[in-house]
């Protein structure tokens, strides 16, 4: 596979052309006896000096595409959710945050801007697939430890704590792309605005 990306390559090419020019000048008695120094050193030369191949740089992934796959995993998330058993205030705050995620997730023109910033689509794929999971499967597991020995912090207190965290995160989240588009419509005033007065 090197070999054909070599042969194929603008380093080749420019070798081989000069080493061809490099022949012609020992047909046309130039080179004398050294015609092989001479056709090798020009192929070198020519090799030398051309550019070197830049690898094409790969397509960005598509975002609505991944948006698709994350409204999936977030189904599966609300199903794994729904057989867990929370605490009521730790679950009223669980519900606020899917609820938050639904609407960032439901497809439409809110979709549509989260799929123009790749940073928002990495918190939110990130949130759902990771830290959600994690926080409950972390609360479930210190609640039967907790069992054992007592008197150590609140499981309840730690997963409220984080989804907390996490709903200040998805708040901050929305904001940025409510200002993005608000940008967005300034803009656009400015734009008529300077077209009408020319």
């Amino acid at each position: 596979m090197r070999v054909r990306a070599y042969l194929e390559s603008k380093k080749n090419l420019a070798g081989s052309a000069c080493g061809v020019a490099g022949l012609g000048l020992s047909l046309a008695g130039v080179a004398g006896s050294y015609w092989p120094v001479v056709v090798a050193g020009l192929y070198g030369a020519g090799a030398l000096i051309a550019p070197p191949d830049v690898p094409v740089k790969p397509d960005p992934p598509d975002l609505s595409e991944e948006l698709g796959v994350l409204r999936e995993d977030f189904a599966r998330l609300r199903e794994y959710l729904d057989e867990v058993e929370l605490p009521p205030a730790a679950g009223g705050k669980l519900s606020e945050l899917l609820e938050l995620y639904g609407a960032l997730l439901d497809p439409g023109w809110v979709a549509d801007v989260l799929a123009g910033d790749a940073e928002s689509v990495h918190v939110l794929s990130r949130a759902i697939r990771q830290d959600l999971p994690d926080c409950v499967d972390a609360y479930n597991r210190a609640r039967w430890w907790n069992r054992l020995t007592p008197g150590t912090e609140s499981p309840e207190r730690h997963l409220e704590r984080q989804l907390s965290v996490l709903y200040d995160e998805a708040e901050r989240l929305t904001a940025a792309l409510r200002d993005a588009d608000t940008r967005r419509q300034q803009t656009h005033t400015t734009y008529l605005e300077d077209r009408g007065r020319s």
